[in-house]
């Protein structure tokens, strides 16, 4: 983990660069002019020297976020990679835009419960898919040990089981339901009332997914059996509204209503252009001299 004031840096480093590669200009030049403007006391001026190396030799970012692994995550390596991916639909201003908030969120006393969410979160909204990026994820330095397992145990069977349901076996509330129903083992996730849940792919039925001390606390747990065989996306959203955890940044769409008008123009000048070669035609031919070049 980093001090304070680097994620501070780096939250600015990201809003600016957004804001100047959105006004089309040379990546090149936005770092070197970005770089004047961080605080010389922290490392990240050095990254930028090296990012700025990097890219004019590579012509990346993504290559040289990893090979600073000690200052840069592997998420934040990995959204910046699938941005840069040709075949992939991820824009590069949405993906620093993720990195500026989960720097801010890292900025203000933040906890691995919220940092997963986050990040998991920014997976689903943008289809970056699960296998590499919850392998980035579990190598945050956030995350210790038990962490790490249970991020792999949902990287296995986030594809069979919702997400919703592995976060209700890993909290605290599943372990407060079990002790009122008087630590009698279950085949399914109980609700509020102890009334069973029968599902087809059911976590409880997983020793694996069980922590033996909960990773999440009692309101993950309430809210996630509360959006049980929901989207995600409703979760996520309970999550932000209940529990304050950062929200992902969403992408914005181009706004076509500005250019609506001179299209039309063009459009009314093709169709003027041709309805007057097609009156020449019918009067007796269209004369071509008009479309010759006067003599020298």
């Amino acid at each position: 983990m980093l001090a304070r004031e680097e994620y501070v840096e780096q939250a600015y480093f990201f809003r600016r660069l957004a804001e100047q590669l959105g006004q089309n200009s040379p990546a090149q030049d936005v770092l070197a002019i970005v770089r004047e403007e961080i605080l010389a006391t922290t490392k990240l001026p050095l990254a930028i020297d090296f990012m700025l190396s990097e890219l004019r030799h590579a012509g990346a970012f993504a290559s040289a976020m990893r090979k600073l692994e000690h200052y840069f995550t592997p998420f934040q390596s990995f959204v910046i990679g699938a941005a840069e991916d040709e075949h992939g639909r991820f824009d590069l201003r949405v993906a620093l835009e993720v990195l500026r908030r989960e720097a801010e969120y890292r900025s203000d006393d933040p906890s691995p419960q919220g940092v997963f969410l986050y990040q998991f979160e920014s997976l689903c909204r943008n289809r970056l898919g699960y296998d590499q990026g919850l392998d980035a994820v579990a190598l945050d330095p956030t995350f210790d040990d038990r962490w790490r397992r249970w991020i792999g145990d949902v990287r296995r069977q986030v594809r069979l089981i919702d997400i919703a349901d592995l976060i209700y076996v890993a909290s605290d509330y599943y372990g407060l339901v079990q002790r009122q129903r008087g630590g009698q083992p279950t085949d399914a996730p109980v609700t509020g009332e102890g009334a069973p849940i029968v599902s087809d792919a059911d976590p409880a039925t997983d020793t694996t997914a069980a922590a033996a001390e909960p990773l999440f606390g009692e309101r993950e747990g309430r809210i996630a059996l509360a959006n049980r065989r929901k989207d995600p996306m409703v979760l996520f959203a309970s999550l932000h509204r209940q529990l304050g955890y950062p929200e992902v940044p969403r992408p914005k769409f181009a706004d076509q209503s500005e250019e609506l008008l001179p299209m039309l123009a063009r459009r009314m000048e093709r169709l003027e252009t041709r309805l007057k070669l097609w009156e020449e035609e019918h009067r007796g031919g269209i004369d071509l001299s008009q479309f010759y070049e006067p003599p020298d």
